[in-house]
């Protein structure tokens, strides 16, 4: 399913998807391309701070950033963190590369190298003081573990001996907890995240392809937290006459069946996500073809 630069790009198996990638390469100038980080430019690993981007990824969007309106990586994670794992900082081509942390809440732009941001939630601090507590109470699930995320606290249970067991356990204590505390939990492929309510994937891409004028987008991700970038884009499809086209791509995971059902387009995991971009760009640089 995979494509490399000299092959022909894979063609979407809907009918919006296909028109949502001829709009992309009709007028490229005016297209922005959105990315998840984690299972869609980097693999799913057990410590989250091992993750790093595909080493085809920095190449890919160098050479594809110039060619479009944006690149955007829309992601879960602090900003800074998934500039620094992405190894986006500094590369010659990225100036067209904009980085939203925090689902939105933070932003990251390649040409001013300054990550801006509100003031936390207060919420995120209580909780923060309270989680450990609550785990403690659950110690049946050895494995589970918190990742620290700055605006965000996460909940990982991918170590624990039964991980969808103590997923499923976890989901109504901390569901109360955030509730407690003005907060939300956006579940994902083995991990809660506990999160100020407000922002989302959907929002944050909504507001972009707004922000830039974009005259047609496509959004690649993997994971439960990316289905509202999904709904985004099917909106943003279907609004009449003056609808933007998008292409929704999926990479692939047995994990999350409910993105794959809905995508335009299924790579299965990063490394075929990295080749269909260096693809993209390859033909954007021979010229607009049909699809």
């Amino acid at each position: 399913m995979g494509s490399t630069p000299e092959q022909s790009l894979p063609t979407p198996t809907t009918p919006a998807g296909r028109e949502g990638l001829a709009a992309l390469l009709a007028r490229p100038e005016r297209a922005v391309v959105a990315l998840d980080f984690d299972g869609t430019l980097a693999e799913i690993v057990p410590d989250p701070e091992q993750a790093r981007a595909h080493p085809g990824t920095v190449p890919a969007l160098a050479a594809l950033a110039p060619k479009v309106a944006s690149v955007a990586v829309i992601t879960g994670r602090p900003a800074d963190v998934a500039v620094r794992h992405g190894g986006f900082a500094g590369v010659p081509g990225l100036d067209h590369l904009v980085v939203l942390g925090h689902y939105g809440a933070e932003r990251w732009d390649a040409v001013s190298g300054a990550v801006h941001a509100p003031a936390p939630h207060p919420g995120v601090a209580a909780v923060r003081a309270e989680l450990p507590v609550l785990l403690e109470r659950f110690a049946s699930w050895r494995g589970t573990w918190i990742e620290e995320k700055g605006r965000a606290l996460a909940v990982h249970t991918r170590r624990a001996a039964d991980p969808q067991a103590a997923f499923d356990a976890l989901r109504g204590p901390l569901g109360a907890l955030a509730t407690r505390h003005g907060l939300i939990v956006e579940p994902g492929r083995l991990v809660l995240e506990l999160r100020p309510p407000g922002m989302d994937k959907g929002v944050a891409l909504t507001e972009f392809v707004r922000e830039t004028d974009a005259e047609s987008v496509l959004f690649a991700g993997d994971d439960l937290g990316d289905l509202a970038a999904y709904a985004a884009v099917e909106k943003l499809r279907a609004e009449g006459p003056d609808g933007i086209p998008g292409l929704l791509v999926c990479s692939g995971s047995a994990e999350v069946p409910e993105l794959a059902e809905r995508a335009d387009l299924l790579l299965p995991g990063p490394g075929a996500v990295v080749e269909f971009l260096s693809a993209l760009a390859h033909r954007l640089r021979s010229g607009p073809i049909e699809v």
